[in-house]
């Protein structure tokens, strides 16, 4: 199947006064007293870099979401960085999925729940927050082909919000699917018309639906211009369909029995001390059905990923393209003697996997940082050069942390020969990296203290090296300007 952009003129005809808005990819030098930071934001070259966001549904991370995917675990985190801390603000799939495309917490974007009333592609959202998502900017700013396939919001196709005509601002490709995920007998929106798939898991199954047509995206988009892919599998959202050379698989595994498996939930909410405590045999039954079945829904993720991957590597693309994967919340089953859900603040439900490899990403690392899905849109837009200054985004971009940079101490190694990044306050090197940022687009009197909201405070370096006492708890310095 050839996909066709959307509009007459298809992607790539912007205005060259919007692409100013986006710089391209460049290798940053910052020079202060006593020390040099240099950090690369994108890849080194002349191209921006390319970005995919693999998104699946109720993907645990506690509870070994993780452990199917073996091509996955070894094709991004080995080849990129392992968040061990990543969250999400709401572990509720519409307000999750809006945060990840505005940047923002619900208590912004106003998406509370999953239905027209709670805002899930009302026409407020499409008024008020679609036009301002990250997509939306990559396209109309930085000239970025932009291709969404899979699950979208959970209200999108219904006739109150637009049906399946309606197409969100910032796509050029769209392969969205109506409403929740399912795995066959749906109605898939392409560029605002409809197509119904049925039952016969070799042109229907929607994962792998989605494997083929992003790859005849990459086959057949523009290479003029860097791309963005979002594609947002089903998996391992119920009703748990696995692909049929996997229905036999995971037969010995069962939902792990953990400290807080089919306890009572003691000191809890008064919900959660409603749950029957102890479960009974058949409830037990079900949770470890359940849980296999999630499993195996995974395994054609996991094939998913090994396909884009090798062809991004076959058409030249692989060394230029940030590839993201996570989740849109945990789940939970057994925990405190809990059903089959997702909706509580618990670790469980609301630790999602976030792996990510691209150009100037080490391997095999591992960051503890505390991140949250709020950051994806600001990295993203960060990646492709984008002022996030311009935008009313709450999450910060995780750049600096994803990608290698070298400080050095000039004073004491004036050779440049010992690289201390590792050994000095990450929080620090963020505002650093922060600063590094703001004066890629300064004019004036704001490039004198780019990234300092207080005009009377001045970055003082030495706080970086551990070997400076002098009001190590104090960020910044004042001094009269």
């Amino acid at each position: 199947m050839r996909l066709l952009p959307l509009g007459a003129g298809g992607p790539g005809r912007h205005s060259p006064r919007h692409l100013r808005s986006c710089s391209p990819a460049l290798l940053f030098l910052l020079l202060l007293p006593g020390c040099c930071l240099g950090g690369s934001r994108a890849a080194a070259g002349s191209r921006r870099p390319n970005v995919v966001l693999l998104l699946t549904d109720d993907q645990d991370e506690v509870l070994g979401g993780m452990t199917p995917l073996k091509k996955t675990k070894a094709l991004i985190g080995e080849m990129g960085m392992t968040f061990s801390s990543a969250y999400v603000p709401s572990a509720l799939c519409c307000p999750s999925r809006a945060s990840i495309l505005t940047g923002k917490y619900p208590h912004n974007h106003h998406v509370v729940n999953n239905t027209l009333e709670g805002n899930c592609s009302s026409k407020s959202w499409q008024k008020i927050q679609e036009p301002n998502t990250f997509p939306a900017i990559l396209r109309s700013m930085c000239g970025y082909q932009t291709f969404f396939a899979g699950k979208y919001l959970n209200e999108y196709g219904a006739p109150a919000a637009g049906g399946l005509e309606y197409v969100p601002p910032g796509w050029s490709y769209w392969y969205a699917l109506e409403k929740n995920s399912k795995y066959y007998n749906y109605t898939l929106s392409i560029n605002g018309k409809a197509r119904k798939h049925g039952e016969n898991y070799s042109v229907d199954y929607l994962t792998d639906v989605l494997a083929n047509v992003s790859l005849d995206f990459l086959d057949y988009k523009s290479n003029f211009e860097p791309f963005f892919m979002m594609i947002s599998t089903p998996a391992p959202h119920s009703p748990w369909i696995a692909a049929p050379q996997y229905q036999k698989t995971f037969q010995n595994v069962f939902a792990p029995r953990n400290k807080n498996f089919n306890i009572h939930g003691t000191n809890k909410h008064w919900l959660i001390r409603q749950a029957k405590t102890p479960m009974t045999n058949s409830s037990i039954q079900f949770l470890d059905n359940a849980f296999r079945k999630r499993w195996q829904t995974l395994l054609s993720v996991d094939d998913l990923v090994e396909k884009l991957v090798k062809r991004l590597e076959f058409i030249g693309e692989l060394d230029n393209t940030y590839i993201f994967y996570t989740s849109d919340n945990g789940y939970h089953t057994g925990q405190f003697s809990l059903p089959i859900d997702k909706r509580q603040l618990y670790e469980f439900d609301i630790k999602v996997p976030l792996l990510v490899r691209g150009p100037g990403i080490k391997p095999n690392q591992t960051s503890k940082m505390l991140v949250a899905n709020i950051d994806l849109g600001p990295t993203i837009l960060d990646i492709a050069g984008y002022n996030l200054n311009k935008t009313q985004m709450d999450g910060m971009s995780l750049l600096p942390i994803l990608v290698f940079v070298e400080v050095y101490n000039l004073t004491a190694d004036p050779h440049q020969i010992t690289n201390i990044a590792k050994s000095i306050d990450p929080e620090l090197l963020g505002k650093m990296n922060y600063r590094l940022m703001m004066l890629q687009s300064c004019s004036g009197p704001a490039c004198r203290t780019p990234g300092v909201f207080d005009p009377g405070y001045r970055f003082d370096p030495r706080l970086m090296f551990n070997n400076y006492s002098g009001g190590r708890t104090r960020r910044f310095s004042k001094h009269l300007l």
